[in-house]
């Protein structure tokens, strides 16, 4: 029987199954009834997965910045537009 550590996950994994994937390997690891080259192959598998789930995060933190100085430039345009006030032409009303 494959277990959820046992199956590799693969590269477009969500990190929801990555955080997934690593818990079960740590219980895994953490129950010592492995042999050790299985353990060796569940633990790179851990390391691969904790790689790929810290792109995951860093792709996430640049998204963040990028569309926090996208809201801030448009806030800085905002403010420096003139603000516009009716010119009254006497005699037009």
């Amino acid at each position: 029987m494959t277990t959820r550590s046992q199956a590799q996950l693969p590269d477009d994994a969500t990190f929801e199954q990555i955080l997934d994937g690593l818990r079960s390997i740590v219980e895994h690891l953490e129950e010592g009834d492995l042999p050790l080259e299985r353990s060796l192959e569940v633990f790179e598998e851990g390391i691969r997965l904790s790689r790929l789930g810290a792109r995951r995060l860093d792709a996430a933190e640049k998204r963040i910045e990028e569309l926090l100085q996208a809201e801030d430039a448009q806030t800085q345009d905002a403010a420096r537009e003139p603000e516009t006030v009716p010119l009254e032409v006497p005699g037009s009303r």
